[in-house]
């Protein structure tokens, strides 16, 4: 292999399978590499290693998130605009302190208490879903399981009627939009899609302030929390309805579909975990590990900067992998073997801490443990029924559907 064979623009490539040979050689070969793009585009640098990913993702100085800089998902240039929010930024795209600031607002919604207490509705709604593939007798394990749990959470945690939750999935496949075909919308399907979504948003904010006693949704929380005296203007709001959406969607339905996946190709570890349910949450973890659900995120240099001996200008963008530092061989042993019970663990799928740490850790850790204890007590005889379909994407590590076969277990 050479680097001109390693092509991370091409997404036709990462529907057969995240290309791990790829970034194998290049943590061996190159692990500071800058990326060639095409049509006159500047190229961005390619940061592998475990440590330089961690590194890197923990120093919003001098690695910006911030969308003026860029933000922190597209590795070409990009050639639409994006939307005019005025001074209203997404979270995500924010650095501090700006960011603190909003983080500060938001955890409130994510305190370890507030999450603890929606395990017993996450497991109610868990048994729910999987008994009603039962009565099917075999499913499609994406659209029937893996998407359903996270979208019934988030409408919980944000306050809308479990009646409006397809809404919220429509909205957030038409805004992301996708390079699969089987996703694909256009512009102006996606720009009509976050109107539906803020007009909602809006709505629903009004309703909560109308009630009394206050709900103890997100929704209430910041429509009536203050951050240094200010409150959230109504954009503002929509803006975090928009990400906790799309967010807390996509990444979890990933993460259940991979688990899935990984424990019928490897009947050893399901044997495990079947036999000894307190292996789940390291299984969790072991599943985040190995299939990181997003693939990677975008910063920018703010000052010229050298890493690894490499100089990086003011400008650059540049590009950390979790997926390629979770496999990283100096530090997990045997990084391609899929191992429940792998310590220590520390991997980077939430991000590796600082302070774009993922808000929904927690959250996504509790509604896959939940899942998987009440489908092992549920399903057993677990099967492919077809090939799993992968998302052409290469920042989202997704699969669309997984034909599964199962019998009804002795619960």
């Amino acid at each position: 292999m050479e680097l001109s064979d390693i092509d991370l623009l091409d997404r036709d490539m990462f529907t057969r399978g995240v290309p791990h040979e790829w970034f194998t050689y290049l943590r061996h070969n190159a692990p500071i590499y800058h990326h060639p793009e095409p049509d006159g585009g500047p190229g961005f640098w390619v940061i592998t290693k475990y440590r330089d990913v961690y590194a890197v993702g923990r120093d919003a100085h001098t690695y910006s998130s911030d969308q003026d800089h860029g933000g922190v998902v597209g590795l070409e240039e990009v050639t639409v605009a994006p939307p005019d929010y005025g001074d209203a930024k997404i979270m995500l795209t924010m650095d501090p302190p700006q960011h603190t600031r909003y983080r500060k607002l938001v955890n409130k919604g994510f305190t370890p208490r507030m999450i603890n207490a929606l395990e017993p509705l996450i497991r109610e709604r868990s048994v729910k879903i999987l008994d009603d593939a039962i009565a099917r007798g075999d499913c499609d394990f994406v659209v029937d399981v893996a998407a359903e749990l996270p979208l019934q959470v988030i409408a919980d945690i944000l306050g809308v009627p479990q009646a409006d939750r397809h809404k919220m999935f429509d909205w957030s496949n038409r805004m992301i939009g996708s390079e699969d075909p089987e996703y694909a919308v256009s512009e102006e399907q996606a720009q009509q899609a976050s109107m539906e979504l803020f007009a909602y948003a809006a709505k629903l904010a009004e309703d909560k302030r109308a009630q009394d006693p206050r709900g103890a949704d997100l929704i209430s929380v910041l429509s009536e929390a203050e951050v240094e005296g200010e409150q959230l203007t109504q954009l503002e709001i929509d803006l975090f309805f928009m990400l906790l959406t799309v967010a807390g969607n996509e990444t979890t339905r990933n993460l259940i579909s991979h688990g899935m996946v990984q424990l019928v190709e490897h009947p050893d570890q399901l044997a495990k975990v079947q036999a000894d349910r307190a292996l789940l949450p390291g299984a969790v973890d072991e599943m985040l590990r190995y299939a990181s659900p997003v693939m990677h995120f975008r910063r920018t240099a703010t000052k010229d900067v050298v890493i690894r001996d490499t100089p990086i200008a003011e400008g650059d963008k540049v590009v950390i992998w979790y997926v390629s530092a979770n496999r990283d061989e100096t530090v997990f042993d045997d990084p391609m073997a899929f191992d429940i019970e792998r310590s220590p663990n520390e991997h980077v799928a939430f991000g590796g801490g600082g302070p774009h740490f993922c808000l929904g850790a927690n959250l996504a850790r509790m509604e896959i443990r939940v899942i998987f204890e009440e489908l092992l007590d549920r399903w057993q005889d677990l099967e492919l029924a077809g090939e799993p379909a992968r998302l052409r994407s290469n920042f989202i590590n997704g699969i669309k559907h997984i034909p599964l076969r199962f019998s009804e277990g002795p619960h």
